[in-house]
């Protein structure tokens, strides 16, 4: 495997160790470590987005910008810089449990480019701040009048999937356990999609996935406005929706 990669591979343990962590204005913790391929200036900006509201609930959580995450069984191994393909057991993101702490390893350069790199990142923080400080009962209400509504398409896999349990019984009859893992994915992936728009100009088509149709513009932009309500931009950044006028 270390050839594969042309470097030497050093354990996740040994990156926390000597790694530097740095504090954004916004309070998240993070670091890069290696070749990530990423300027300076966009990996602050990436950061910076994440509202007040949403990191002042990751404490304890920090966040390492490496080259590459290499999985084998419950062992992590970090990649500082790497040529040609990825090799087997490369992934996206690691969660290490470090002391009373949480590290997560995101791999710059298997993502490749700034709009990839960025929604990772807001993938993970958004899952981590529903996980600590649960589900928005507005939010609850809005998305499944949506769901209820028999509107078209999902955020996420995960919210699709869930969404069709929560339905299955047919004749009103609804899968309460469903149904909470449904609204919590999809207040996940809004989160994350918001954060993304803060940061970058997001084409809402650059979101679309084969397994599932996405989700409808319009109960997309319901649902984005109603994060904004709960989680207003930091200063420099700013919150709009622009829709395409139809030749």
């Amino acid at each position: 495997m270390s050839q594969a990669v042309n470097t030497q591979l050093r354990t996740a343990q040994e990156i926390i160790k000597d790694a530097r962590i740095a504090q954004a204005p916004n309070g998240i913790c993070y670091t890069t470590m290696g070749e990530v391929m990423l300027p300076s200036d966009d990996l602050e900006r990436i950061v910076g987005a994440v509202p007040h509201a949403i990191a002042a609930a990751l404490e304890r959580k920090a966040f390492y910008f490496v080259p590459l995450t290499i999985g084998e069984g419950d062992k992590t191994l970090i990649a500082e810089r790497f040529d040609g393909p990825p090799p087997e057991g490369a992934i996206c993101h690691r969660n290490i449990e470090s002391g009373n702490s949480q590290c997560v390893f995101i791999s710059t350069r298997l993502l490749d480019e700034r709009f990839a790199i960025a929604f990772e990142f807001y993938i993970n923080v958004g899952h981590a701040f529903v996980e600590k400080a649960g589900i928005s009962d507005e939010f609850t209400d809005l998305v499944w009048t949506q769901a209820s509504g028999n509107t078209r398409g999902e955020t996420s896999l995960d919210a699709f999937e869930f969404r069709k349990q929560a339905l299955a019984g047919g004749s009103g009859r609804v899968d309460e356990k469903a149904k909470s893992e449904y609204v919590s994915a999809a207040f996940s992936d809004a989160i994350a999609i918001y954060m993304l728009s803060l940061c970058l100009d997001v084409d809402y088509y650059e979101l679309r996935e084969r397994d599932y149709a996405l989700l409808a513009p319009a109960a997309l932009a319901e649902r984005l406005k109603k994060i904004a309500e709960l989680f207003p931009p930091n200063a420099g950044f700013q919150f709009n929706i622009f829709y395409k006028r139809r030749a």
